[in-house]
């Protein structure tokens, strides 16, 4: 049975609002220092402002910071926890992006670019069959989404900023692996992928990450696996991909989520997979979609009326030694964002490494800025998610 959910940024918008309705009712009862009432030294959020420009100065605060306000007091503690401040940042558009990754047995780690500050995230309560296995990861909202198989069937474990802990994600209508997917604020869209008994599948899910629900989409033209997913000028797509162990697919598909249909696009995507390489490595940045090639380490922009590709210039780190796999390319904000293993004097390290297109290509070469760098936790990133929240 499809499991049902709601649509649409003006949904969304109520159930942020509801947020703040909830938070402002919690704390009137505890007593909410409106400049006029005359609060108590503890009755403030912040000493000398009244709660509404409190508020407004912490949805101002880098979300790494929150698990440290959230220790001060029971009312900060309430705040945190209350998901009131994230509805907020999007009122303020005070959206910050947070890179989310694995690179070693430790378990995941998230990297702030503002304050380049690292976190460990706690270790996902799984099986060990899921611990050791394969797994593909994904932003959406405020959660993490990782999926991969335990002993018995395939399993989601999800990371909540709000909650900063992990939990079981309800399960899909079909699960899957090998799937293509991105996410465009609360929702996500997944599309292809393979069953549990190796089939090559045309179904595509929605989730909601506002209800946790998960429903069936239309199927696309074509089965596809080892595919890519992105959202482009608020339509989803899936390009790459094979549609058997033999049968690579230059197409790509376009999913228009006002008339639910799919639309196909032949030669949208000339670079073939082979089932030794990586799904092809895209991103959206500013409605441009990018991708490398990573055969000869360039990365190309997609001409989307001529559907075409443009080369740009090489990347900061190599893909072709590992056929693009243990290399993530992402979009972060209004950047470019690489993340790959480097080994140098020092021992090995994971560079993060970021260029606005905005900015230009000068004589072909891309002008890429070291973010943040990660020592001794190797030089293969088995998965990455970016979160903007």
């Amino acid at each position: 049975m499809t499991k049902k959910l709601r649509l649409g940024c003006s949904l969304q918008a109520e159930e942020d609002g509801q947020k703040v309705n909830n938070f402002l009712e919690m704390v009137r009862g505890e007593g909410v220092n409106d400049g006029f009432s005359g609060p108590g030294p503890n009755d403030s959020l912040l000493p000398g402002l009244i709660d509404d420009v409190a508020l407004n100065c912490l949805a101002w605060v880098s979300g790494s910071d929150y698990t440290s306000l959230s220790c001060i007091n029971k009312r900060f503690n309430k705040l945190i926890n209350s998901g009131y401040l994230y509805g907020l940042r999007k009122q303020l558009r005070a959206v910050e992006h947070l890179v989310y990754m694995v690179c070693d047995p430790r378990g995941w780690v998230a990297f702030d670019p503002k304050v380049n500050k690292w976190m460990s995230l706690p270790k996902i309560p799984c099986d060990e069959c899921f611990n050791h296995a394969d797994k593909e990861s994904l932003a959406v909202g405020c959660e993490l989404l990782v999926f991969g198989r335990e002993m018995m069937e395939f399993a989601i474990w999800k990371y909540s900023m709000v909650c900063r802990g992990w939990v079981k994600c309800q399960g899909m209508n079909q699960p899957r692996c090998l799937f293509g997917s991105s996410s465009l604020g609360s929702i996500a869209i997944i599309a292809g992928g393979s069953d549990k008994y190796g089939n090559v599948l045309k179904s595509a899910e929605l989730y909601d990450s506002s209800s946790g629900m998960w429903e069936l989409l239309p199927s696309m033209h074509t089965p596809r696996r080892l595919c890519s997913g992105f959202f482009m000028d608020g339509k989803f797509y899936v390009i790459g991909g094979m549609s058997s162990i033999t049968v690579s697919l230059t197409c790509g598909e376009e999913y228009d989520l006002k008339t639910r249909n799919w639309r196909k696009i032949e030669g949208m995507y000339p670079y073939v997979n082979e089932g030794v390489q990586a799904p092809p490595l895209v991103a959206v940045v500013d409605n441009q979609l990018y991708a490398v090639e990573h055969v000869t380490n360039m990365v190309k922009k997609y001409d989307k009326e001529k559907n075409s590709w443009n080369e740009l210039g090489r990347l900061p780190v190599r893909a072709d030694s590992s056929n693009g796999w243990g290399l993530a390319f992402k979009a972060c904000g209004e950047q470019l964002l690489v993340v790959g293993g480097q080994r140098g004097p020092e021992g090995e390290a994971i560079v993060l490494s970021s260029w606005c297109p905005k900015s230009g290509v000068r004589n072909g070469t891309i002008g890429w800025q070291v973010l943040g760098v990660k020592e001794n936790v190797g030089v293969f990133v088995y998965n990455c998610a970016v979160m903007g929240c």
